[in-house]
């Protein structure tokens, strides 16, 4: 059962926020890792994302106790609703840091697409169509290219999720800040270790092009996972 859902975008230390909570005894964790290389998972959010499918999240996330990323954090509210006792960290960053890391990393995928579209029907082509929907038509309504308008959109929706969830549900993490706002919010101790910042832009630029360029997924190669 679900524990903790993490309702940040893409790009503001998710993975980092992942691997922490598998530290503090909150794991496994549902990433987009266990989506793009797991054929049931990724069946389930086409479902979900593409079709419209009204989805049995306590079957979605079986086995786990957190989640981070999308697609899950573009459904923080629907899942909040099922496990009402999770609690919800927003994960932020500078706004212009975030657009810029985005856009060299995970909208790559996208422009590659453009220029070299992936075999209909095949992984590449299925995690493309679901993020699409998702995120760069939905989200974004197809201007992600508008770094002004993008922007916005990143602002204000994380003050919806600050204005829709309450407070004392709710933790606003910049990974930054390190263990102790996260230790607080979820009342336990803070580890001795320092913590972990991982899959940076650079990590992420290099992990797409060991995978054949920006247009292969995004799998979990070289990522801390246990």
């Amino acid at each position: 059962m679900l524990k903790l859902i993490n309702a940040g975008l893409g790009r503001t230390g998710t993975t980092s926020l992942q691997v922490a909570l598998e530290r503090l005894g909150l794991g496994p964790c549902y990433h987009m890792f266990d989506i793009v290389g797991d054929e049931k998972r990724l069946r389930q959010w086409e479902g979900i994302v593409c079709d419209g499918e009204e989805p049995d999240w306590a079957a979605v996330f079986d086995g786990y106790t957190s989640a981070v990323d999308g697609p899950p954090s573009f459904y923080y509210r629907p899942i909040a609703e099922a496990f009402p006792a999770a609690k919800v960290v927003l994960t932020v960053r500078d706004a212009e840091g975030w657009y810029d890391s985005t856009y060299r990393t995970l909208f790559q995928f996208v422009l590659k697409g453009r220029e070299d579209p992936p075999q209909e029907g095949s992984r590449q082509a299925r995690v493309l169509r679901m993020t699409t929907a998702m995120t760069w038509d939905g989200l974004f309504d197809g201007r992600f290219e508008d770094r002004a308008q993008a922007i916005e959109v990143y602002h204000r929706r994380n003050q919806q999720i600050i204005d829709s969830v309450p407070r004392e549900r709710l933790l606003v993490l910049d990974v930054q800040q390190g263990w102790e706002p996260l230790c607080d919010f979820l009342g336990v101790e803070v580890p001795a270790e320092e913590f972990p910042h991982v899959n940076t832009t650079a990590s992420m630029r290099d992990r797409m092009r060991r995978m054949g360029g920006a247009g292969g997924p995004l799998a979990p190669e070289g990522v801390n996972r246990p």
